[in-house]
Formats: structure tokens, sequence, C-alpha cells
């Protein structure tokens, strides 16, 4: 049996080219273009191939090292971390991506039981070559998507983090004077946020006086308030002096609803108000 695993792992490692330029061709007729992206396609077929010949090759490496099936599978996650990594910087989407799955499987079969009919192999024999190479096949689709939802996961938490970023903008008013427009809901993750940059910006613009807008808040609760007030007790402790304006009628109500405590905060109706108080 040796023998038999061996000629078939030497056999995929000879055709691999082969192999993968034939199953490129017949993937990409399947798929529908514009000119545009048939162009781009043909740009990078040379390296789609390799990458399709190179995992063609850790099936070959997996049946002259069938003893060794962990080896075999490290290689594979190897391989699908990087690619997944590839496809979905391609901007592929993931149901098209492992529609490749299909098109190995089919290949690489066709020359496994191609050289198997010619050896005469025994059921027993394909037997073992079928539980060697089907789970490295389905790994591979599972290690493939796990890599491409990685990549797509971590691509997603930078972008809000960068949204985050750009949703906690200290404008600077006058010297010493920097207003803080506050939009949308605030989360933990939010106030987080709201806490550091607040005082990077702040102490980087050198302010003596922070006014922090409401206007674009719709709901304040418990946690919003006491993030606020945390962020205003830290400014405080900084030099910096805060003046809350633009509370909407209704957020007022639920404050006073909620009896969230304003004593010792400067409040007032809107910027205008704030800023003439700061140099009238």
């Amino acid at each position: 049996m040796n023998n038999q695993m061996l000629l078939l792992g030497e056999k995929i490692l000879k055709e691999k080219d082969t192999i993968a330029k034939k199953l490129h061709k017949d993937r990409m007729s399947g798929v529908e273009m514009t000119e545009i992206e048939r162009s781009q396609a043909e740009k990078m077929e040379t390296h789609i191939v390799q990458i399709r010949a190179e995992f063609i090759e850790l099936f070959g490496v997996a049946l002259l090292n069938h003893e060794n099936k962990d080896e075999a599978m490290e290689k594979i996650e190897k391989w699908c971390k990087e690619t997944g990594k590839y496809f979905f910087k391609l901007g592929i989407p993931l149901d098209e991506a492992l529609k490749d799955a299909g098109y190995y499987r089919k290949y690489i079969w066709n020359e496994l039981e191609e050289t198997m009919m010619e050896h005469k192999m025994t059921a027993s024999e394909v037997i073992k070559v079928v539980c060697l190479i089907d789970p490295l096949l389905d790994h591979s689709i599972h290690c493939f998507s796990m890599a491409y939802v990685q990549y797509h996961q971590l691509t997603l938490e930078n972008a809000k983090q960068a949204f985050l970023e750009l949703s906690v903008p200290v404008v600077p008013l006058s010297k010493g004077v920097g207003i803080l427009p506050l939009i949308g809901n605030i989360d933990t993750g939010r106030a987080r946020l709201l806490m550091e940059e607040t005082l990077k910006q702040s102490a980087h613009l050198k302010l003596s006086h922070l006014i922090l807008d409401l206007s674009g808040v719709m709901i304040v609760d418990t946690m919003v308030a006491d993030q606020l007030f945390k962020v205003i007790e830290a400014l405080s402790l900084v030099g910096v002096k805060t003046i809350i304006t633009g509370i909407r009628p209704e957020v007022a109500q639920t404050i006073v609803t909620l009896g969230i405590n304003l004593n010792g905060i400067q409040v007032k109706a809107n910027v205008y108000q704030a800023f003439e108080e700061l140099h009238g």
C-alpha cells in the first residue's frame, strides 16, 4: 500500500501545474464578468494558477507522507489562512470563493482515479486514499471559511474603530476654547473612546474650556449620563472646564425623570450662549 500511496503522490506532484491550469480554465468559464473585470482577472491569472498549484501540491505531499496526517493538516491550514486573506482583499464573496472546493475535489480525484485504474488498485487501497484525501479537502473548506470570516471581522472592527475616532471630533473655536459635538447613541465602546480622545485632543489643543454639545444626542440614560460625568470629571483634573449645551427637551425630561443630578455642571441652551459667556 505504501508504494501505491507514493505512486499517487508523485503523480499529483508531477501534474500539479497541468491540473491547476485545467481547473482554473474550467472554473473561470462559468464566471460572469464585465470587460474590465475580465481584464483584471487575466492580469492575475498566473498568480492564481500558482496558488492553485500550491494547494494541489499539498495533496501530493500528503500522499507521500501519508503516515503524518497532522503535518498535512497544518500545511492545509497555513495555505487556507494566506489564501483566505488574499481572496478577501480581492473582494471575492465567500460563497463564490467556496465554489472552488468542488473544482479541486473534481480535478484531484480525476487524476487519482486515472492513476488508480491504470495500476489496478484494490478497493481496500482506494478506500485508504479516500480516507486521506477527502478529510483534507473538507478541512480546507472549514479553514478557508474561518480565515475569510476572521479577516472580514477584523476589517469591520478596524472600520468601526476609525468611525468611532471620527465621531469624537474636538474642534477649536478660539484660543483655549473647543467644542465637542456629539451625535447619535453612546454605547460602552464609544464612551471609552470618548474619554480617551477627549482628554488627548484637549491636551493637544491646550484647551481651558470645552463646550460639550448634546444637540445630536437623542437618548440619555443613566449609563450615558455616568460616562459624560466621568469625562467632565477627568477634564477638570487636567484643568479643562466643561460647559454642556444643546440638551433637547425630551432628553431634559428623561434626565429629570431619572433623577440625574446636574448640580455643579455648567449648562447652556446652545453653543452661541456658551461662547458668548466665555468671550463676553
